[in-house]
């Protein structure tokens, strides 16, 4: 770092240089950042003269940016561009504006969004936004007060508290339930249609393992519907679409609608389980940790 300013003289070149780059105009830059064009001029010749290179082809009444102008610009854009992200990741999380939960889309449809009409009745005056993502979250880096993960409950630079153990069963809307044959026993859902979630980030369980947690070895079929997000399972599977997994705390409300029918009975505890967790190294603001504690009053 030390060596960097012997190389560039000034951080502020950096700033005049990347503007004037951008804008493709010396004039355009002097204007954005409300100085005199003579000073971008001045700047950018210090600047060439201290790397012993010209940055720009100067012609009549227009600029261009030689092939190392064009190879500092996008260092310095993509620098520029982490320390914006950075600076208002820190605004944010010390702001007591927003409180931010990342969550799947399932869980917010159909966990959060059931209790929400409650939340705001208690609590009216707390901006509760929920982010649905299909990746877990830098808590420390990115602008998220609260997530929630499916693990063991220990992430470095998190704390954690449990939701719900991760409890699978197979669901169907009612009449396919009812209407399907060979369903005496496990086995029988080789021969069913059967629905696949293949999350493109986050790793899921799959039907294969399902079936080896029975001690059944056999393969079920490659057939099927397979979709990338959970919510969307459970709309085709509530459509009659096939069978699907069903997490016991998402489904169970489900159930109890009729929406789906289950086979509780037939429930794989996976030693995982559902956890809220939040940033050790960012304090929750207030409105933040009375959203975390209204979460687990809820469990």
């Amino acid at each position: 770092m030390r060596n960097l300013w012997s190389y560039l003289a000034s951080p502020r070149h950096l700033a005049v240089f990347e503007a004037a780059a951008r804008r493709q105009s010396f004039t355009l830059a002097a204007q954005e950042l409300n100085v005199q064009q003579p000073s971008v001029s001045a700047s950018i010749k210090q600047l060439e003269n201290t790397l012993g290179v010209a940055l720009f082809l100067r012609q009549h009444r227009r600029i261009s940016l030689t092939h190392a102008g064009e190879r500092l610009f996008a260092d310095v854009s993509r620098a520029f561009d982490l320390l914006e992200h950075s600076a208002t990741a820190i605004r944010q999380s010390v702001s007591n504006d927003h409180v931010t939960l990342s969550a799947s889309s399932a869980f917010n449809n159909y966990w959060i969004l059931p209790r929400l009409g409650t939340f705001q009745e208690k609590y009216p005056e707390i901006d509760l936004r929920l982010q649905s993502s299909d990746r877990e979250p830098d808590l420390t880096a990115e602008p998220i007060s609260l997530a929630i993960r499916l693990g063991d409950g220990n992430w470095p630079g998190c704390h954690s508290a449990g939701l719900a153990d991760e409890i699978i069963y197979p669901v169907a809307a009612p009449r396919v339930m009812a209407s399907a044959v060979h369903l005496r026993n496990i086995t029988g859902l080789l021969h069913q249609r059967l629905i696949h979630l293949e999350e493109p980030i986050r790793e899921r369980p799959s039907w294969a393992q399902w079936f080896r947690a029975f001690g059944i070895p056999e393969q079920p079929p490659k057939s099927g519907l397979r979709l990338n997000d959970y919510a969307l399972v459970l709309q085709a599977t509530m459509a009659g679409e096939g069978f699907a997994f069903g997490w016991h705390h998402l489904v169970a409300p489900l159930v109890q609608k009729q929406l789906l029918a289950a086979r509780s009975d037939w429930a794989w505890t996976t030693g995982k389980g559902f956890y809220l967790v939040w940033s050790k190294e960012t304090p929750l603001t207030p409105n933040a940790s009375i959203v975390r504690d209204w979460i687990l009053s809820n469990v």
